[in-house]
């Protein structure tokens, strides 16, 4: 087999039981592996009871999503990786298009099928959408998903295009530059890494792509809800070293300077609608991120020339000033 189909798996049993069937019988072209990150819910017992075709690979501990994916893929010798989420279900030999489109160009380092919402199928979730893109202040947005507002799929995104990032929850990637790049950012923990791995193939001259000739389907905030405030921690601390390692120096001041007003805004506005912990968390994440900062600075490496479809404006501004909340809003001139 050229595909490894990795599953993460954190206390996911409910989610196996619901889903794996579904992959297994999806995915032919692909051997499916399970990674447990110690697991404490019986997980792998039921799989080792129930499908004893999946390959279960045995994390000592909980690694987070990055560090996790790290540890289980380190061994393995396919050609290409599937990073796929335990809450997914997949559409029947949806590797096919997503195979095809890496074997058409050496530069294609990753790309990621169509994800709609598993709850409400006709409209696009969260965790990728059509596509990926960031603002210039490292804000990520999707074709189909600005902020909170999810369009629905009526094909508008039907085209496959070079996006910025590719989701976590089924991102297809070629090993060999999974690992030339030295894999995910495992100091993430979880959320942003796949952001952070796409900007570094970019920088490496790596292109990454949407097919939506596949589609999945994505339950979302399967380990943490969206309004935990653990995640809001991770999602603005990572949301700073991303831009700490990937900027360019001349920019890298003024922009983490401007982020962090901006992260200022947002810590408010959680205080205003009654969410202090969500407050407290964005505080911690900046404490956090300059505890890190020299580990962080140590990290830039590679070149740092801007890279292609950057949002160069700022996508907080496109949407609570000028009301763009649709992808095709955008002026597409803004696109680098």
């Amino acid at each position: 087999m050229r595909v490894a189909v990795v599953i993460l798996n954190w206390n996911g049993k409910l989610f196996l039981e619901k889903f794996l069937q579904n992959v297994l019988e999806s995915s032919p072209q692909g051997t499916i592996y399970v990674a447990d990150n110690a697991s404490s819910d019986g997980s792998m017992q039921f799989i080792r009871a129930n499908y004893p075709g999946v390959v279960v690979i045995d994390n000592k501990e909980n690694w987070g999503f990055a560090g996790g994916y790290n540890v289980a893929l380190n061994e393995l010798k396919e050609e290409f990786y599937v990073l796929l989420n335990s809450d997914v279900e997949v559409s029947p030999n949806w590797l096919v298009p997503l195979i095809e489109l890496l074997d058409s160009d050496s530069k294609i380092a990753a790309c990621q099928p169509k994800v709609l919402a598993y709850n409400q199928q006709s409209h696009f979730e969260y965790a990728g959408a059509c596509g990926g893109f960031i603002d210039k202040f490292g804000y990520p947005f999707c074709r189909g998903r600005m902020f909170d507002s999810l369009e629905e799929d009526n094909g508008q995104y039907d085209s496959a295009q070079e996006v910025f990032w590719a989701t976590g929850a089924s991102m297809f990637v070629r090993s060999s530059v999974y690992k030339d790049l030295g894999g995910l950012d495992a100091d993430f923990f979880a959320h942003m890494e796949e952001i952070d791995f796409c900007w570094r193939a970019k920088r490496a001259g790596y292109k990454i792509m949407v097919e939506p000739k596949s589609t999945v389907y994505h339950v979302g905030g399967g380990t943490l809800s969206r309004s935990n405030p653990w995640k809001t921690f991770l999602n603005f601390r990572n949301g700073l070293e991303l831009l700490a390692k990937n900027l360019p120096k001349r920019i890298l001041l003024q922009t983490l300077f401007l982020r962090m007003v901006l992260d200022g805004v947002a810590a408010f506005k959680f205080l205003l609608s009654g969410q202090p912990k969500d407050f407290w968390a964005v505080l911690k994440a900046h404490a956090a991120f300059y505890g890190r900062l020299k580990t962080t600075l140590n990290k830039r490496t590679g070149d740092f020339s801007p890279v292609s479809e950057q949002y160069s404006k700022s996508i907080v501004w496109e949407y609570f000033a000028k009301g763009r909340k649709r992808f095709t809003d955008l002026p597409s001139d803004n696109f680098r």
